[in-house]
C-alpha cells in the first residue's frame, strides 16, 4: 500500500487511479478501500485496477438490480443494461413458471428473476465451466440449477415444451468490432461472451431456431441484442414462427426482441 499518511490513502488512490484513466476514480476508489480487508489487499487491488482489470472483477462482485453479483476471474461482467431484460421478464413471470438463463454467465439475469418473482423454478445454462461455476454461487443461493453445455444441449430434457419464460444475453457483437471494445473487455472477458460471429447473430440464430422446441405453448423468449441489429433479431424469431415485439429502453440504451410461442405452433416446429 501507499507509504503516505492513512489520511492521505483515499485522495492518493483517486489521483493513482484517475491517472490510469478510470473516469470514475473517486467512486471506484471508495468501493476498494470499503471491500479491501487490509492495506496489501487493497494495494493488490488497486494495482490490478490499474492494470486494466474489470473493476468488478476486481472486487469479487457487480451491483446488478440491487443485487450483488459474485464475479470471478476472467468471466463476463453483468453489464447495467442487461437490467432491461430482467425488467420485462419481471412483467411475465409468475412463481411456479419454469423459467431459464440461457448464456448465463454470472447468472446475474436469473437471480434477479428469482429475487423479484419468487418461487419461480429457475435454471441457468453456459458453455464456459469458469462462468457455470460462478453462476453456481449466485443461482443456487437463489433457489436454482445451473447446468454446462453448449445451449440447449445443456438442459434436463424434462424442460423440454414446457419453459415459460427464456431470458437470453447471448454474444451479440460482430466478429470485426471486438478490436473496438474497451481493453478491460477484450483482455479480461471469454471471446466465447462476446463475439457473436461475423454478423453478430450466430449465436442468437441457433438459438431462436430451437426455441420452439423448448418454450411452453405461450411461452416467451426474450433476448438482448442492438439497436441496430434488432430488426434482424426480430426476423429470426418471425422465422421460428414466434410472434416478435421490439423493446427498447432509453434511460439503459437497451434493446430486447420479445417472441411469443403461440397456443398452436405452426407446422415444423413442433
Amino acid at each position: 500500500m501507499t507509504t503516505l499518511p492513512a489520511h492521505h490513502t483515499r485522495s492518493e488512490l483517486t489521483l493513482r487511479l484517475r491517472s490510469a484513466g478510470c473516469v470514475f476514480a473517486e467512486e471506484e476508489a471508495e468501493l476498494l478501500l470499503a471491500e479491501a480487508a487490509s492495506p496489501q489487499e487493497l494495494e493488490r487491488m488497486a494495482q490490478q485496477r490499474i492494470a486494466g482489470f474489470p473493476l468488478e472483477q476486481v472486487l469479487g462482485w457487480a451491483g446488478f438490480r440491487g443485487l450483488r453479483i459474485a464475479v470471478d476471474p476472467g468471466v463476463f461482467v453483468p453489464r447495467r443494461r442487461t437490467e432491461y431484460l430482467v425488467e420485462l421478464g419481471a412483467r411475465f413471470a409468475r412463481p411456479g413458471y419454469a423459467v431459464v438463463d440461457l448464456c448465463c454467465g454470472t447468472g446475474a439475469v436469473g437471480a434477479a428473476l428469482a429475487a423479484e418473482v419468487p418461487g419461480i423454478e429457475l435454471h441457468a445454462a453456459d458453455i464456459d465451466p469458469a462462468p457455470v461455476r460462478c453462476a453456481r454461487r449466485n443461482v443456487e443461493a437463489a433457489g436454482g440449477r445451473v447446468h454446462e453445455g453448449d445451449l440447449y444441449s445443456a438442459l434436463p430434457r424434462s424442460l423440454r415444451g414446457r419453459v415459460d419464460l427464456l431470458l437470453v444475453n447471448a454474444p451479440y457483437v460482430p466478429t470485426t468490432d471486438i478490436a473496438t471494445m474497451p481493453q478491460e473487455a477484450r483482455l479480461h472477458e471469454p471471446l466465447v461472451a462476446l463475439d457473436g460471429g461475423s454478423d453478430g447473430l450466430a449465436v442468437q440464430r441457433r438459438t431462436v431456431a430451437e426455441a420452439p422446441l423448448w418454450l411452453a405453448p405461450g411461452g416467451r423468449l426474450l433476448i438482448e441484442t442492438s439497436v441496430r441489429q434488432a430488426p434482424r433479431t426480430a426476423a429470426l424469431f418471425d422465422t421460428a414462427g414466434l410472434c416478435s415485439e421490439v423493446f427498447r429502453s432509453e434511460d439503459l440504451d437497451a434493446t430486447v426482441v420479445l417472441g411469443f410461442r403461440p397456443e398452436s405452433t405452426p407446422k415444423g416446429h413442433d
